[in-house]
């Protein structure tokens, strides 16, 4: 069967099932391609700005597919959203967001029309100077609080305000303050950090996007603990993530480490051998390996072993029987020792000059079927003349040397002393 790449989107292979690659929290709608899919309900999922989503009534009986554009009612006025999902996986989403009254759903108005459009642009332009014009405003008010984000609504007569605070804060005169400023209706949010880390978006030491703002939807507690059972160093700096608390995905494998730490000996119990008394010093889980030492609070004559050595050796002693080793048939552990890559080279190779080779011209028919070998030991003509003009050179500079000594010898001869006797030989 022939798929459809959906443009712009690797989540999926039907681009009916899969929405645009900029909605953040994206749910992949494995049902779309069964029959009735879309007639079975009218609910619809509508996406607003980052990680906000409502759902809707489809009461106009709209046709409505992912990535069209509706004005959806809202208190006071309208909003415009993206419809991110139909169908009967809907039912599902509202079970998790725990929407319990039917009066949180309210109507699909219609499509959204050009007009719509161009108010929710004029309204997004206004975010930014709103969010900063209204940090100034809390911090003019001496209130604890940090304003992450802006979000007008589509008709420009709302603005939610996200705000981080530690504590409890009284911000009655804050809303005073920005309603009159802004000539909106003010509402306020307040998000944890990891909430702002999926709105603002990121993407996280592994090199792929934030799962808070790609997938999570509800954010479970971490602990420490999922890091000691994972046995990872307890480094703040490394098990932080982007919004500074303990990164989400120190959760995806505990559970799987859990089940595989039970096979492991407890650390209580020691291995007796014929030479020493062993103290078990770190395990890795996944591989199913013990590191076991002689000293108990020290790495000291460390063997690793795996687990079901260690589960034999249990059973031995506990019959009294004590082996002669650690390892498998009481073998003794072959130490590997460093291994030198340069030992058999030869480091004079680095001084001979490579002969460079160069193409002559046509060689005869008798030269081209000799063997390369004896062709490379035949110097060729330019080195013959070369060769020539090294040994000419060197019998004239000999020749040249010899007569200037007889010359020197006969001056010395001629030459008289300054103590008027005869220089000889």
């Amino acid at each position: 069967m022939k798929q459809n790449i959906c443009c712009g989107c690797s989540r999926g292979l039907g681009d009916s099932a899969a929405g645009r690659q900029d909605r953040q929290l994206n749910t992949y709608d494995w049902l779309a391609d069964v029959p009735g899919n879309a007639t079975s309900t009218d609910l619809v999922e509508v996406q607003f700005k980052n990680t906000r989503k409502g759902y809707y009534h489809n009461v106009n009986k709209l046709d409505l597919k992912k990535g069209d554009v509706v004005a959806v009612e809202a208190n006071p006025g309208h909003d415009i959203g993206v419809v991110t999902l139909t169908g009967r996986l809907v039912l599902r989403q509202i079970k998790k967001a725990n929407l319990k009254s039917p009066d949180e759903i309210r109507r699909i108005y219609r499509i959204a029309k050009p007009v719509d459009m161009d108010k929710l642009k004029e309204a997004k332009s206004r975010e930014q100077g709103t969010m900063i014009q209204s940090r100034q405003i809390a911090k003019s008010l001496d209130l604890k609080m940090k304003i992450g984000d802006v979000e007008y609504q589509g008709d420009g007569n709302k603005a939610i305000f996200y705000y981080i605070a530690d504590e409890r804060v009284d911000f009655r005169q804050l809303i005073k303050v920005l309603a009159d400023t802004f000539h909106v209706r003010i509402e306020m949010k307040q998000i944890g950090a990891r909430q702002e880390a999926g709105r603002i978006g990121g993407t996280g030491p592994c090199g792929r996007e934030l799962c808070c703002s790609s997938w999570i939807k509800s954010f479970s507690s971490v602990s420490t603990n999922a890091a000691r059972i994972q046995d990872l160093s307890l480094n703040p700096q490394k098990l932080a993530g982007m919004c500074a608390k303990l990164k989400c995905c120190l959760n995806y494998e505990v559970d799987q480490y859990i089940d595989a730490s039970q096979k492991l000996p407890s650390r209580d119990i020691m291995l007796q051998t014929k030479d020493n008394d062993y103290h078990l010093f770190k395990t890795d889980i996944l591989a199913g390996l013990c590191t076991y030492s002689t000293d108990k609070n020290m790495g000291a004559n460390m063997e690793t072993i795996s687990v079901d050595r260690v589960k034999e050796i249990i059973q031995m002693n506990k019959h009294g029987e004590k082996p002669i080793s650690l390892h498998q048939n009481d073998g003794v552990k072959v130490t590997k020792k460093p291994v030198d890559l340069l030992a058999d080279a030869d480091v004079s190779r680095f001084d001979k000059a490579k002969k460079k080779k160069k193409n002559g011209g046509q060689n005869n028919g008798n030269n081209a079927n000799a063997p390369k070998n004896e062709q490379s030991q035949r110097p060729n003509r330019r080195d013959r003349h070369h060769a020539r003009g090294r040994n000419g050179d060197q019998q004239n500079n000999v020749v040249n040397a010899n007569q200037t000594k007889r010359q020197n010898n006969q001056r010395f001869e001629r030459q008289p002393s300054k103590n008027n006797t005869e220089v000889k030989e």
